[in-house]
């Protein structure tokens, strides 16, 4: 494994930009491929060995593209595939999960909520979580169909929307909840809505900037940091359709873009 190889990022869908955000602010001069299964999506409605499957697929083909890490950029898959992931390649995954202890460690209303999708709620990882960081405080799960869908379709600010969120943030907030856990990595891209509905008194919390700076950690155990003095490049695939996804993913990661099709996706 050469430390100039690439780092592979894989989500869903789009959602898993967030994380790719952050890890291209904490480590800019690394090569970066995303893979957005977006012929796929939503995982949170699919069965947990569907899902393993597609997990599998995809970090096969970015390890055929030279990757040196894997980033799991979806709490769903990890959920369901991350153990067998780790069982089954050498290089270093990282993966993201609900940030539960830092929520914890924040509320003063003693409440948290979690934006999920059902998927994770129901996984046997959350429920460890929960149950590891979660004792001394209340938390409330708030599953989110629909959610992914909206993002998928670049609708971040539309009637729709705005309505979804209304909807499944009023009984976490009537319950007092003062910090609120975006479980999904396409709730991000939601942040300024979810913030204007919810008032300023709440915490909004995004796992995403603990997991680049995990990311970097591992690969300087590794000795696998990009030695380059350059900026870092990214490249895109995606299992739907690359004419849909190449206006959604630039107007997420705010630049023109190429993708192409997921061999085999």
């Amino acid at each position: 494994m050469n430390s100039s190889n690439p780092i592979g990022v894989f989500d869903s869908g789009v959602g898993g930009l967030s994380v790719l955000r952050e890890i291209r602010r904490e480590l800019p001069h690394e090569d970066l491929l995303y893979v957005a299964d977006s012929g796929h999506a939503p995982y949170g409605d699919k069965p947990n060995h569907r899902i393993e499957e597609r997990a599998l697929v995809i970090t096969k083909f970015l390890i055929s593209q030279h990757a040196k890490a894997i980033v799991v950029a979806c709490n769903t898959a990890t959920g369901a595939a991350v153990a067998t992931l780790r069982e089954q390649f050498s290089v270093p995954i990282i993966a993201i999960e609900p940030a539960i202890k830092p929520a914890a460690a924040l509320t003063k209303s003693g409440v948290v909520g979690v934006l999920a999708t059902s998927r994770t709620l129901a996984s046997e990882s959350f429920a460890k979580l929960t149950s590891r960081f979660g004792a001394e405080v209340e938390i409330l799960v708030q599953a989110c169909p629909g959610l992914v869908e909206q993002v998928e379709a670049g609708d971040l600010t539309g009637s729709k929307t705005r309505a979804l969120l209304e909807q499944y943030l009023r009984p976490l907030l009537q319950q007092k909840a003062d910090t609120i856990v975006l479980g999904c990595t396409h709730y991000p891209f939601l942040t300024a809505l979810i913030q204007e509905i919810a008032g300023s008194q709440v915490t909004i919390i995004d796992p995403a900037a603990a997991v680049a700076r995990e990311l970097r950690r591992r690969l300087e155990r590794a000795g696998l940091l990009s030695e380059q003095t350059s900026l870092g490049a990214e490249k895109f695939w995606t299992s739907g359709s690359p004419e849909l996804a190449r206006v959604v993913i630039g107007q997420l990661w705010r630049a023109d873009v190429e993708v192409e099709r997921l061999p085999n996706g």
